[in-house]
């Protein structure tokens, strides 16, 4: 089975491409920290995060999506532009045919970790541990994009 997973943002996101064979090791196909610029208009960042996503979608063709639940007990604004991207998100999978998956933070880290409060060091320490990772994998939405992928094989075996 090869999911994409997506680390949801506005101005940055996650996004991987991790396969499964059956009875097999998670093997990681593609990752990428997607930029949006803060000099466009709110729409077109939108668009392009859409836009982005069906691309990888049809080169790809992942059977199903999976995406963090979000969280926020900060600020306000940020999380409505993030819930946005989100919808975009959600939109893109769905509307091109893919099954959607949604995991809390907590749970990413417990599938990843084995402690729900992890630090982000912890993380991608452990990504490192359970697949292999090109070397020019360094931003961190990357390798949140890669532990929801990981989480989605985890808990659907």
């Amino acid at each position: 089975m090869k999911i994409i997973s997506i680390d949801p943002g506005y101005e940055r996101l996650g996004i991987a491409i991790v396969e499964k064979e059956l009875k097999g090791k998670e093997t990681l196909i593609f990752s990428e920290c997607f930029k949006t610029s803060a000099k466009l208009p709110h729409n077109e960042r939108l668009t392009l995060i859409g836009n982005r996503i069906k691309e990888v979608i049809k080169k790809y063709k992942p059977e199903v999506l999976a995406t963090e639940k979000l969280f926020f007990s900060g600020n306000q604004k940020t999380a409505l532009l993030v819930a946005e991207a989100r919808g975009v998100i959600l939109y893109t999978g769905s509307s091109m045919g893919l099954k959607i998956f949604e995991y809390t933070p907590g749970a990413i880290k417990i599938a990843c970790t084995g402690y729900g409060r992890s630090e982000k060091k912890q993380m991608i320490d452990m990504v490192r541990k359970l697949i292999i990772v090109d070397s020019k994998t360094n931003s961190d939405d990357e390798f949140d994009a890669i532990a929801i992928g990981l989480t989605h094989f985890a808990i659907n075996r």
